[in-house]
């Protein structure tokens, strides 16, 4: 698959076949994904991976995460109950859910610079899981900021920063393309930098 095929032709999965995807092809992916720049080669990334068994404790703290935050607000506890079970099905039936963190510069310049390469390292995984035929979506929902959910999982909220969390497996369905707004640019070939007169 051609770089460009593959920037155009990947989907965000919603549907998953039930099936693993084999340790090896995952490392392969990250491997590639490890490209991605960065500065000073600090390669500031993190991957934990949860499969299997690990799925229903990962699904219990996203759970308990919602509730936390008010999510079921307003709903009864039979109606409550009945949406996070149904919450934790779509979780456990989702084969891997690969959590991307990073360490937190004290540096606010440095810690924008890793993130943005951690964000890079994200897409580079999409497309090289996309080119073995394997689907990514890439979440960011409210509990990556929970810090009861990050020391949950095993990290330090004032140490670790969560980028997202990465669902795959191999695509059930692939959904139709959506259009994309043309990129308005503006080239600036002229002087810009009006100067002040010297007095």
């Amino acid at each position: 698959m051609q770089l460009i095929e593959a920037i155009e032709n990947r989907r965000s999965i919603h549907d998953f076949k039930r099936v693993l995807v084999d340790e090896a092809v995952m490392k392969e992916i990250f491997r590639l994904a490890s490209w991605a720049p960065n500065h000073r080669l600090k390669q500031p990334w993190e991957v934990m991976m949860f499969q299997n068994d690990g799925v229903r404790d990962y699904a219990d703290l996203v759970i308990e995460s919602y509730l936390r935050e008010g999510f079921a607000e307003g709903y009864d506890s039979a109606k409550t109950d009945k949406m996070m079970q149904g919450i934790i099905q779509f979780l456990i039936d989702i084969p891997h859910h690969a959590l991307i963190y990073m360490e937190r510069d004290s540096d606010f310049h440095k810690f924008e610079e890793d993130y943005a390469s951690v964000c890079a390292f994200i897409q580079n995984a999409q497309l090289a899981a996309w080119e073995k035929g394997i689907g990514v979506l890439w979440t960011t929902s409210p509990y990556i900021h929970d810090v009861d959910f990050i020391e949950g999982i095993g990290l330090n909220p004032e140490l670790h920063k969560v980028a997202g969390v990465l669902q795959m497996g191999y695509p059930a369905r692939v959904p139709k393309p959506k259009p994309r707004s043309p990129v308005d640019i503006t080239f600036r070939n002229d002087s810009f930098n009006k100067k002040s007169d010297a007095r």
